[in-house]
């Protein structure tokens, strides 16, 4: 089942939170939402659910709305967590379990093996409210996956999360689209859409500025980065031409460099000044290209 977007627009009053975003994400897929707070990232999520309606434009799932019937095809995490805290885990997943259609076996049998997966199968029995706030967000992430969704959207699924507890649901997320789930998760963290997502949209007041591949995103912003670790002084290298930007680091620089070419000028003009301990050509980071299209921190 595909996803489609076609010229989405939503508009509260006079503000205009999404403006004609397009998307095809496809079956099986990994597809990362980026943008700063206000992008649009949560607006979008909730058009595609059905929960706020479109101004404009087109969605549909395999060619048709999402609507009430699909509900048990599709798994939704809010980035608003939505427990009940005085429920036991146990209770609370059941009673969301049978509004996907689930038996109270069947979502038993699930949930156990996920606090098992999760390091935390005495939780079975606590209520909500006695859990801290990481692990009310696994507990939040198995509501959502409990009945195995064709398609999951993920809003900020990571954040409040120790690194641990990252990596854990990370692993999850990428067995869920091994499995077969198409996966749409929105995050202003850069690292966690590098890892895990194929393609990428980066949204900036509604407005999509970049979209495609991972790979194409890369390769069409041209520059790369340069790092030189050097007992020598890196300082010429300021006004080195093809240099964009200058970073003095502890063991020498970190540059920012027009193209692939310039690199290798840099070498030629560090042959014979000294000792130079690595010379390391890197691809741009999203990081780099969110705030050259955004211009401003995303966090």
């Amino acid at each position: 089942m595909t996803l489609k977007l076609q010229n989405v627009t939503k508009r509260f009053g006079e503000d205009t939170a999404v403006d004609h975003l397009s998307l095809n994400i496809p079956v099986r897929e990994m597809f990362g939402f980026l943008g700063g707070n206000g992008a649009g990232k949560t607006t979008t999520f909730r058009m595609i659910l059905g929960l706020l309606d479109v101004t404009d434009g087109d969605i549909s799932w395999n060619g048709d709305k999402i609507n009430y019937d699909k509900s048990h095809l599709i798994g939704y995490l809010p980035e608003e967590r939505g427990l009940y805290p005085k429920l036991t885990v146990r209770d609370q997943i059941t009673y969301l379990g049978k509004l996907r259609g689930m038996s109270k076996q069947e979502v038993l049998t699930e949930l156990e093996d996920w606090l098992y997966r999760f390091k935390v199968p005495e939780y079975m029995n606590k209520k909500v409210e006695e859990l801290s706030k990481g692990n009310q967000q696994k507990i939040q992430f198995i509501s959502a996956v409990i009945h195995k969704p064709e398609l999951l959207i993920l809003d900020e699924p990571f954040s409040g999360l120790d690194p641990i507890n990252v990596e854990m649901l990370k692993d999850a997320v990428m067995d869920l689209k091994e499995l077969g789930t198409t996966i749409v998760f929105s995050s202003h963290q850069m690292d966690h859409v590098e890892d895990l997502c194929k393609h990428l949209c980066i949204l900036h007041k509604g407005k999509p500025v970049v979209q495609g591949s991972l790979r194409e995103v890369k390769q069409a912003f041209g520059k790369k980065n340069l790092v030189i670790h050097a007992d020598v002084p890196l300082d010429f290298l300021q006004d080195y031409s093809g240099v964009v930007q200058y970073r003095k680091v502890t063991e020498g620089c970190e540059l920012q460099i027009d193209n692939e070419a310039v690199s290798q000028e840099i070498f030629s003009a560090l042959q014979g000044r000294g000792f130079v301990r690595k010379f390391e050509l890197e691809e741009p980071s999203l990081n780099d290209i969110f705030i050259e299209k955004v211009g401003a921190s995303y966090e």
